[in-house]
């Protein structure tokens, strides 16, 4: 139970702002053998999905003071994921998984009001698909 809590805590910590490496947890979690695989994926999935909700949360509320210091985003980075989503509209959440620019992109997805559930809908499709990729490419390599 210990080790879906520390999975759990940095796949949600590794889509926030804090540094977090879920991807290297999961990895020996997987190798380790001592958890089920599915249930892996449902707590890495859940905890990153959850934390990139933090993202749009932020993005809704807190966009009023992307000019302070203590904001998480430089300006760039918002101007570069803005331009990106304007293009791409919600279908460029399913690069919520890519480092970078996935967490800026969650964060715009909030403050331009994409409807929660889609944006849900959306991370949970690509985080998903990420940590499955990520297992499958494990038990190849391991197995």
């Amino acid at each position: 139970m210990l080790e879906l809590g520390g999975l759990f805590l940095a796949a949600f910590s590794a889509a926030t702002l804090i540094p977090a490496q879920s991807e290297a947890v999961l990895v020996a979690l997987i190798l380790g053998g001592s958890q089920p695989i599915w249930l892996l994926l449902v707590v890495a999935t859940v905890g990153n999905v959850l934390g990139s909700a933090v993202n749009w949360a932020m993005g809704r509320f807190l966009i009023l003071f992307s000019d302070r210091r203590w904001f998480p985003f430089s300006q760039s980075q918002i101007d570069r994921a803005s331009g990106w989503y304007a293009r791409w509209g919600h279908c460029s959440l399913l690069a919520s998984w890519v480092p970078v620019i996935g967490d800026p992109l969650t964060l715009i997805a909030g403050a331009l009001r994409e409807p929660f559930w889609r944006f849900a809908l959306v991370v949970t499709l690509a985080k998903g698909g990420r940590y499955l990729v990520l297992a499958w490419i494990t038990l190849g390599l391991s197995g």
